[in-house]
């Protein structure tokens, strides 16, 4: 087993964590994303996350992001006690208890930071993510039908959420 990080991310990991990003995204099975986002959004996205203190957590093994955890606002006032929860781990390093140490790391800051609720949205494919979240106490929410269509195969994308104490 390689040895890793779980850290706050900063400034001189925006290149590695934005090629992270881009690794899941290309498998086209559970990111928003299909490729890296540009460096200037993903330069921009990590820099608004320190400035505002949500709680971004990466995995770093050898140098370089295999793995990341954000809660990002939500950007309306109504939703201020809310964030929303994205992860990724790269694929070579699933398996091995990185996701849930994330999770675990991000929602602490997260509860420090005052929030109650952490939502997220997941493919219903995605069985392994699904049980890792029922896992952390994320309970199910909703259906969305059809939310996502890449090649044009439709999925359903499942709501979920955690309220904390």
């Amino acid at each position: 087993m390689q040895h890793y990080q779980i850290i706050p991310i900063s400034e001189q990991y925006i290149e590695s964590f934005r090629e992270a990003v881009g690794g899941v995204a290309r498998e086209r099975k559970y990111l928003a994303f299909l490729d890296a986002p540009s460096l200037e959004m993903a330069r921009a996205f990590v820099m608004e996350n320190l400035r505002e203190n949500w709680p971004h957590i990466i995995a770093v093994s050898e140098g370089r992001v295999i793995g990341w955890c954000d809660i990002t606002s939500l950007h309306r006032p109504v939703f201020a006690h809310s964030g929303a929860l994205g992860i990724g781990v790269l694929a070579p390093f699933r398996g091995k208890g990185i996701g849930e140490a994330l999770m675990r790391a991000a929602i602490e800051k997260a509860r420090h930071r005052g929030l109650t609720r952490i939502e997220l949205t997941v493919r219903e494919h995605n069985k392994p993510a699904i049980a890792l979240y029922e896992k952390l106490g994320f309970k199910m929410e909703g259906l969305h039908r059809n939310a996502v269509c890449i090649d044009n195969e439709y999925e359903n994308h499942i709501s979920m959420a955690l309220l904390l104490d």
